[in-house]
């Protein structure tokens, strides 16, 4: 294959604004899937539109104006492309609870206020803070407010008129059960049922009427047995445009109509995003991995929320945030821009003004039982599942029955309490225990160490024997400035009375600890440079020569003095662990990829020791497209090696700032001769052309775009050699049976800053990626890895244990807080 050079001006690209592709702005043009994606994104946003407006008790033309309006408004102008925006369940008890209490033409008032307290916060750049609330409490919310939506639906299945509060309703429950509406319960009944075995159905013509909707097979047949069987049950109603209730200025008291505003604003918000978040996460899984699809840009989705809203509220619908059950609907349907979104609404408006009729014939307990299965649905089991994993239970218990007891905004305040105390009761349980083992003092600490410990830990210490030999077992995240030097204090005195001691995590794994008498600020360490730095000798005697070389030291002078230095003092602390590897073999467990530049030092930036990685360096990091290489296979073979001999776990791509391979391809024209570094660099041209094409978005850098052009190349080449590493046959066999992962990096050199590809927000940060940064092949964002706990501190003297490599010590990766960022 060939590839051509590219033009000058499209290797330099402007700088675009945040959310614009290079190169220039898009022709709009609608994809064949983004049409049928629309189509069944349509057939169930109509049923559940008016089902919500009937549990809202607001017109039901109200909830296909939110619907429209959150296709066409959010769908254009949001940051999340493939999301669907809409009359959303979620907001159901807050809209029924505003509407009773200031009527509807003021509800449809504060709606238009929240969607301009929502363009405020975008503007302000704060979308980002809304997924710091904690799972339980957002998990917590919403399953309250399916308790209660359920609870009010229950009495329209039943064929009665449900009450203004979840306690009333189950109050109430008993006496509705005893006056049953036969036509009514039978028309939910029937509506239920195909809710839940529709999607069931087996076999290959159950995989061919799965395509239509459930909502919409359950509406339509429990509407045409209500024709059919001339039952008598209340119908859809709706008035005539003419007749439509816009809003008005708003009455009633002013702390009563901004709380309204403030839970609009609130519950709207963090749903959309949350749900922009999870389509995000959709999106990377499919088959194409995403192709083009941009990342959300959360504060432009929050923009977009609110112009919705504002359109909304100012039309007479009801108020509008990013829904999930349409939003996977669009995704699975493989939309693959935001037109399937906006035709979405488009139908909508199409329906409601050409469709009256049919729609005046669904019955409105086939409706109620739809939003109910719905409600009862948001208290998803799979998610407590998982809070209790993460022993967060009694948040989300406390926030799900204040939802359904007092209000949203008091369950969320109290679950937002109940979280807070409960972190500070983990932050603040540390259990200290000791005991003898074999001849040696075991010393127990669980939980955080922070100072409020420092007394316990340090009357622990000291009843240890002196001179014993100790084993100290961490087994915490987390430890502060006072307790390290509590820790590091006694260490030094029980060494220096003949004692040994040994620091250890909870598995085990030997954590370095100060070597004894050494300086507290000792010069010595082990990413000390080795050139121009005598530590404390005497500087060598320069080599004699004539002339004006009189003054400089002999050739290899320095390069001599580090092999001595080794040999006297790091050889004796590696020896064991270099004898163990002689026999058994080299077994690494990663494959790092990187540059030659002399300033990247891999064992430095990575904490690793002998044994730890495979080692890969040239000119640019560039990975060659298999067959590409022409005569020089080294990069290939070693690949081949690492994945099929040693079964790396892991292949990793690092980058760098300042890369002089990058500056070199860009400067490159069709007319330089040709030289070995030139023909090596044209297998970065691809790098070049992805970062000139309109089909991916530009990498970002911590929440920035890079600095420069260089910066952008030298990013967009680690994203590229990752695709290139993928076309090996060998790489792509192994992550087919998940036994190999592909990691990104880039270091800025003059930071001393690590960055790792692919940290895509999350809900709340938990499991969104894990901590090693897993590769997203269209996920062109890079975060900075944080330093926790005493790998803070400067790095432990010469006594450090050789064998800390990226699986041991403070500085483990798998401790490491990563900073979120997203793509635009």
């Amino acid at each position: 294959m060939t590839l051509c050079t590219p033009d000058r001006t499209t290797t330099r690209p402007r700088v675009q604004r945040p959310h614009s592709p290079p190169g220039g702005p898009r022709r709009f043009r609608i994809a064949t899937v983004d049409v049928s994606a629309s189509i069944a994104v349509f057939l169930i946003a109509l049923p559940l539109s008016l089902g919500i407006a009937l549990a809202t008790g607001a017109p039901l033309q109200a909830g296909l104006v939110a619907a429209a309006a959150g296709g066409l408004v959010a769908g254009r102008f949001g940051g999340s492309p493939l999301q669907v925006s809409g009359p959303a369940a979620g907001l159901t008890v807050v809209t029924a609870e505003l509407i009773r209490l200031y009527g509807w033409r003021t509800t449809c008032a504060i709606t238009v206020l929240a969607g301009l307290a929502q363009i405020g916060l975008s503007a302000l750049r704060v979308a980002r803070s809304a997924l710091a609330v904690s799972p339980a409490i957002v998990h917590g919310m919403l399953g309250g407010i399916g308790v209660t939506i359920a609870l009010a639906q229950l009495h329209i299945v039943l064929g009665g008129t449900p009450q203004s509060s979840a306690v009333d309703n189950a109050l109430g429950l008993p006496a509705q059960l005893a006056h049953v509406q036969p036509a009514a319960f039978a028309i939910s009944a029937l509506t239920v049922a195909a809710l839940l075995c529709w999607p069931r159905l087996p076999g290959r013509a159950g995989k061919f009427l799965r395509k239509a909707p459930a909502a919409l097979v359950a509406v339509a047949g429990a509407t045409a047995v209500a024709v059919l069987a001339g039952l008598t049950v209340p119908r859809v109603d709706l008035p005539s445009w003419s007749s439509h209730a816009l809003p008005g200025l708003p009455e009633g008291p002013v702390l009563g109509i901004a709380a309204g505003v403030l839970t609009i604003t609130l519950v709207t918000s963090v749903q959309s995003l949350l749900s922009a978040v999870a389509v995000d996460k959709l999106v990377a899984a499919r088959p194409d991995h995403g192709l083009g699809i941009p990342r959300t840009a959360l504060d432009r989705e929050l923009a977009g929320q609110g112009m919705a809203n504002v359109v909304s509220g100012a039309l007479g619908g009801l108020p509008v945030a990013g829904v999930a059950v349409r939003s996977v609907a669009n995704v699975t349907a493989g939309a693959v821009s935001r037109a399937s979104t906006m035709l979405h609404g488009l139908w909508i408006v199409l329906a409601a003004l050409l469709l009256v009729p049919v729609i005046d014939l669904i019955p409105l307990p086939a409706l109620a039982a739809l939003v109910m299965v719905v409600g009862i649905q948001m208290v998803s089991i799979t998610h407590i599942r998982t809070i209790t994993r993460h022993r967060e239970v009694v948040v989300y218990a406390v926030t799900l029955t204040g939802v359904v007891l007092i209000g949203i905004l008091e369950g969320v305040a109290l679950g937002i309490g109940v979280a807070v105390a409960v972190a500070l009761h983990r932050l603040t349980r540390t259990r200290i225990t000791r005991e003898e083992r074999d001849g040696r003092q075991l010393l127990r600490v669980r939980g955080q160490l922070t100072f409020l410990a420092v007394p316990r830990l340090s009357r622990a210490l000291h009843q240890l024997p002196p001179g014993s030999d100790v084993v100290v077992e961490l087994d915490g995240s987390f430890m502060d400035h006072a307790a390290y030097e509590t820790l590091s204090d006694w260490t030094a005195g029980h060494l220096a009375h003949g004692g040994k001691v040994e620091t250890t995590g909870p598995a085990g794994t030997r954590i370095a600890e100060p070597s004894p008498g050494a300086a507290p600020h000792s010069c010595c360490r082990p990413w000390t440079p080795w050139h121009n730095h005598q530590c404390g000798e005497p500087p060598a005697e320069p080599a004699e020569a004539d002339g004006a070389g009189a003054d400089r030291p002999a050739p290899g002078l320095k390069l001599a003095s580090g092999i001595g230095k080794f040999q006297r003092n790091t050889a004796p602390l590696v020896r064991d662990e270099l004898a163990r590897l002689a026999r058994e073999g080299q077994r690494p467990s990663q494959l790092f990829l990187t540059c030659a530049d002399s300033r990247l030092v891999t064992s430095m930036i990575t904490s690793s020791g002998p044994g730890d990685l495979f080692t890969v360096r040239n000119v640019g990091n560039l990975v060659p497209l298999p067959g590409e290489e022409s005569g020089d296979d080294s990069v290939a073979a070693a690949i081949e090696y690492a994945v099929e001999v040693l079964r790396v776990e892991s292949i990793t791509v690092c980058g760098h700032s300042g890369c002089g391979a990058m500056q070199a391809l860009m400067n490159a024209g069709p007319d330089d001769p040709t030289s070995p570094l030139r023909r090596w660099l044209r297998h970065g041209r691809p790098s070049l052309e992805r970062m000139a094409s309109r089909r991916h978005s530009w990498a970002r850098i911590a929440g920035r775009l890079p600095a420069d052009a260089v910066e952008q190349l030298c990013l967009t080449n680690v994203v590229q050699q990752l695709e290139h590493l993928r076309a090996y046959e060998s790489v792509a066999r192994r992550l087919a049976d998940g036994s190999l992962t592909l990691h990104g990096m880039y270091f800025h050199v003059g930071e001393a800053q690590a960055y790792l590809l692919g940290g895509a927000d999350e809900p709340h940060g938990h499991d969104a990626h894990d901590s090693h940064g897993s590769y997203d092949p269209y996920d062109e964002v890079f975060t900075r890895v944080m330093p926790t706990g005493p790998a803070a501190d400067p790095a432990p003297g010469p006594e450090a244990d050789p064998k800390a490599g990226p699986e041991a010590g403070p500085a483990d990766e798998r401790s490491a807080r990563l900073e979120t960022a997203h793509v635009s």
